[in-house]
């Protein structure tokens, strides 16, 4: 017997392959509040023990823990990370402390959810579908923990290519999506087709289940045409990443570009807007010209002049839509490798701030108020999101108490509400063993790290050598005095130049002026930095 496979066969096939069990990837922080259903399996990435994560209960544990953190706890999960399924649970009372698997988790009087976890077995892969297994993290980059980016397709429709080559690439595409894992809190993917004039087929919000996504690439007809990818770029930097067309504040904007050849046209202003435009352009060349045909290329520079840095990073090229397969993974891993996104990098949506509060008596809680408005209007500022900027607080006095932490809040308007409602504590000011304190407290694995001191008097103990230790360690800090806060100890806190990160003011009520400066000055540190 013989048979023949259609096109749309090989394509059903691919999508009934695909929309299998894959794991879903999530981050060391993700808790289990953070899962839409029960007996999801997900996949941690490596190091979580090393990362400050919440983790509270033993075996059953707290919805408000990490999952990852918790799996390693279990021991259900190694250093090295990898698939675990986690089991929905009632809440319960008394969630039991403590240690196992270089995790100590904490007590917890009640919660309103639990979870417990389990092994994963992998899903047995044959050959032809290993490549779409979920792409590991690359141990040392936590960057790639996480694939929640804003990813604008644009795929080759012009006479260049062919229908035959045309299909090809759309079971690429329907392959890569496929390990992207989209989801309403995962990556979002449209598509542009690239031909004479650029034509949008599907906006970022579209579809945002992966079954849905792919029959969306399954129907994709071919136009023909020049390939006028420069144009497309254009397009697509304009129209597809705004709010109103589903682009997402605080999440990187990537767009990955397919080219069969070479384009028609040229790419150098559609590039340059869209990295003004904090875009992540990828080029993705396949059949690249041969020597016989470079004299026809029209700019034989057009990858290094169409890519967000010409870094070696963005920049991809394959030999032949017929060996796509092997590097669906290596090209996933690229971009979701959110440290690497240099062009989406800002100092509003790239920075970890920790607010060290001084709760001495001699601050009162009125002006312990105005102090909390003060750090709310710095915070208002930047783009707070799991995959954004962070701010952490801690409150001192003799003692020093965490408020909340760099990754208990991934939503700007839940973290501002938690810095309001701190409680003022009242004792007496002992700034330099706060500092330590908030050091070892308020730490991200990535991001510019800053630490802005608020005090109001002298501080019993030495502040310089916590202070030095600190900015050692990467921290910035910039030292804010107010009432009787002494000049000096708060210029030995501060960090280089110290003119420019020392403030002081003889009323609370003159804090406020000081928040346009401090934001100018953390991105000024950012980008002299990077």
């Amino acid at each position: 017997y013989s048979f023949i496979l259609t096109e749309a066969v090989i394509m059903n096939i691919v999508i009934l392959s695909l929309c299998s069990s894959i794991p879903r990837p999530i981050s060391c922080s993700t808790r289990g509040a953070d899962l839409p259903q029960d007996g999801v399996v997900v996949l941690c990435p490596p190091d979580c023990s090393q990362w400050r994560t919440s983790v509270f209960g033993t075996g059953i544990y707290a919805a408000v823990s990490s999952v990852c953190g918790a799996a390693v706890h279990r021991g259900v999960l190694g250093t090295s990370g990898g698939p675990v399924k986690v089991h929905k649970l009632h809440g319960r009372h008394n969630y039991q402390s403590s240690y196992a698997h270089g995790v100590h988790s904490q007590a917890l009087s009640h919660w309103t959810a639990s979870f417990s976890l389990t092994i994963n077995v992998p899903l047995e892969l044959t050959s032809e579908t290993s490549t779409t297994a979920l792409p590991a993290v690359r141990p040392g980059n936590r960057s790639t923990q996480h694939c929640q980016m804003d990813i604008g397709l644009v795929i080759d429709s012009s006479n260049n290519i062919g229908q035959r080559r045309f299909n090809l690439q759309k079971n690429f595409v329907a392959k890569l999506a496929a390990m992207l894992r989209v989801g309403p809190t995962g990556p979002h993917v449209g598509l542009v087709q690239a031909s004479d004039s650029p034509r949008t087929e599907f906006l970022l919000t579209n579809y945002t289940q992966p079954k849905e996504l792919l029959f969306a690439i399954k129907e994709l007809t071919y136009l023909g045409g020049d390939t006028n990818t420069g144009r497309a770029i254009m397009h697509t930097a304009e129209n597809f990443f705004t709010q109103e067309n589903g682009g997402r504040r605080g999440h990187p904007r990537v767009m990955m570009v397919l080219v069969d050849g070479w384009p028609s046209d040229d790419l150098e202003q559609a590039a340059l807007l869209a990295r003004e435009s904090g875009i992540n352009v990828f080029l993705v060349s396949v059949a690249k010209p041969t020597a016989e045909e470079l004299g026809m290329v029209r700019d034989k520079d057009f990858m290094k002049k169409a890519v967000c840095r010409d870094n070696g990073f963005f920049s991809y090229s394959i030999p032949s839509w017929f060996s796509t397969t092997k590097h669906v993974r290596p090209l996933t891993q690229r971009l979701c490798a959110l440290d690497s996104l240099l062009c989406s990098k800002t100092c509003y949506n790239s920075v970890n701030i920790g607010f060290l509060i001084d709760g001495s008596s001699s601050v009162g809680d009125t002006n312990f108020r105005l102090v909390l408005d003060f750090l709310a209007g710095i915070a208002r500022s930047f783009e707070i999101s799991d995959v954004g900027a962070r701010i952490g607080a801690v409150q001192f006095t003799y003692d020093q108490r965490l408020e909340f932490g760099l990754f208990d809040y991934s939503n700007k308007e839940e973290a501002i509400s938690a810095l309001r409602r701190i409680p003022y504590m009242a004792g007496g000011t002992s700034t330099g063993s706060a500092i330590s304190f908030a050091t070892q407290k308020l730490q991200a694995g990535r991001g510019r790290n800053f630490l802005i001191v608020v005090t109001d008097g002298q501080s019993y103990d030495d502040v310089a050598g916590p202070a030095i230790a600190a900015q050692k360690q990467g921290i910035t800090i910039y030292s804010v005095g107010t009432a009787w806060a002494p000049l000096d100890d708060l210029r030995v806190m501060s960090s280089e130049p110290k003119d420019s990160h020392t403030f002081f003011t003889r009323e609370f009520s003159g804090l406020m002026e000081f928040v346009p400066a401090l934001v100018r000055g953390i991105c000024r540190d950012f980008t002299e930095n990077n």
